[in-house]
């Protein structure tokens, strides 16, 4: 058994789509739209795994705050192969402008990583 994917709503669907592009290199779909329901979505694959994200808008979702913590989501983890390559996303996210939420360093239990609050104040944490 695996995880097939996980799926956020979003406010603006092409800013978060572009940012998973741009910095997770990810690849993405044509976005499907159902003019029955509002819905609109794009699924993102990404080089390794088969894990996939799926970006959901609908003009009936209520506006929650991401970045506060709360029942349900609490944050995406990419895992980036190396902690040079936490520490040179990490250095490059906050340099673009999204706030570095924690810098890198070793957990408690043992994990390189570091935190950052993406479009929409979303939280994902970046991993060796």
């Amino acid at each position: 058994m695996r995880i097939d994917h996980a799926a956020l709503f979003c406010r603006d669907l092409e800013q978060m789509r572009q940012f998973f592009i741009d910095y997770f290199d990810a690849r993405s779909n044509e976005q499907y739209h159902n003019p029955r329901t509002g819905l609109r979505t794009y699924i993102l694959s990404f080089t390794e795994g088969s894990t996939r994200l799926e970006l959901m808008q609908r003009p009936d979702v209520l506006d929650a705050d991401p970045s506060q913590p709360s029942i349900g989501y609490v944050h995406l983890s990419f895992a980036v192969g190396s902690r040079k390559g936490v520490d040179l996303l990490t250095r490059r996210l906050a340099a673009d402008g999204y706030t570095v939420t924690s810098s890198p360093r070793t957990t408690g239990d043992g994990y390189y990583e570091s935190s950052i609050l993406g479009p929409e104040g979303i939280q994902i944490e970046i991993t060796e």
